[in-house]
């Protein structure tokens, strides 16, 4: 068995499509089709069924699949030990970052790293908090960054700066008018567009409400949405709220296409996440020094730090 099988396996059966697959490791469909095949031929055992046109994971591949990622991770654990041993010359980081962070704030860090490091290979994967986690926690990324919280003791968690948290309407909902919103009419007083569960900002949203009685239950949620993008635009056109980091909202706030709602939010941390049991490459080290500068130079020119 070798590393290449293994990766070929790991593509396909996470996407649980042949060609998806290939595509995502830069090969043909029949190269990963021969591989899988021989994989199953030289252990005697069938890792995925052929219905038709589609694959599925049998149990046995399932349960393979767990090991094969296990394997992969430590190998490029391995892999940037050795990359370290030159420097910054070259390597590879791995960041899986939630949204709110990866549209508004990581991409000019990356670009900051790249500019300084040109031989480092960077690679951005964007899910929400709870993804990001769980990619750092099964060594799909060596590190992540999110807004939400993460209750993982496997994982050290690290603040990097503040986020505000806003309440906004589009600008014919009854809150637009400017008048400051009582906790009760947050359940009585409007019908509500969220992101999906799992995401950082629904979770500090719901954190924040249960402070003041109020469950997540108790809402009414017309529409939930997978991206910030998604949310704001059902906001803008119709009559529900919704809550968004403030570096989301910032533009369309400005050209008054949303209204920050009279109801104050406590503000919430971006943190970085990393493996405690797992080697910190130089890269993603340089990565997060290169973020602590920029939070310092924020800090420097704000009495109160609002991305």
């Amino acid at each position: 068995m070798t590393f290449e099988q293994l990766s070929i396996f790991v593509a396909v059966a996470e996407r649980e499509h042949l060609t998806n697959g290939a595509s995502a490791i830069g090969l043909t469909p029949s190269a990963v089709s021969s591989a899988i095949r021989n994989l199953e031929a030289s252990y005697g055992v069938q890792l995925f069924h052929r219905v038709g046109r589609r694959i599925e994971l049998t149990y046995e591949g399932r349960v393979f699949l767990g090991e094969a990622r296990a394997t992969l991770a430590r190998a490029r654990a391995a892999a940037l030990v050795l990359s370290d041993l030159g420097g910054l010359q070259k390597g590879e980081l791995v960041v899986f970052a939630s949204q709110t962070i990866a549209s508004y704030w990581l991409p000019a860090m990356l670009m900051r790293l790249k500019t300084r490091y040109p031989g480092i290979d960077l690679k951005l994967v964007i899910g929400n908090t709870t993804t990001a986690a769980k990619a750092v926690l099964d060594g799909l990324a060596e590190v992540g960054f999110v807004e939400g919280s993460v209750d993982e003791p496997a994982l050290n968690v690290q603040p990097l700066a503040k986020d505000e948290l806003l309440v906004v309407v589009g600008p014919r909902h009854p809150w637009a008018r400017g008048k400051p919103i009582a906790p009760a009419e947050l359940v009585s007083g409007t019908k509500w567009v969220m992101r999906e569960k799992g995401s950082g900002t629904r979770s500090a949203f719901e954190a924040a409400i249960s402070n003041l009685g109020i469950g997540s239950g108790d809402l009414t949620v017309a529409l939930e949405l997978p991206s910030n993008e998604a949310v704001i635009s059902a906001a803008r056109e119709g009559l529900c709220a919704t809550v968004v980091s403030g570096a989301v909202a910032a533009p369309l706030l400005m050209q008054g296409l949303l209204v920050k709602a009279r109801f104050p939010l406590p503000s919430r941390q971006f943190a970085i996440l990393r493996h405690k049991q797992r080697h910190s490459s130089r890269a993603s080290l340089a990565l997060e020094t290169i973020c602590r500068e920029d939070r310092a130079a924020e800090v420097q020119n704000r009495d109160d730090w609002v991305l």
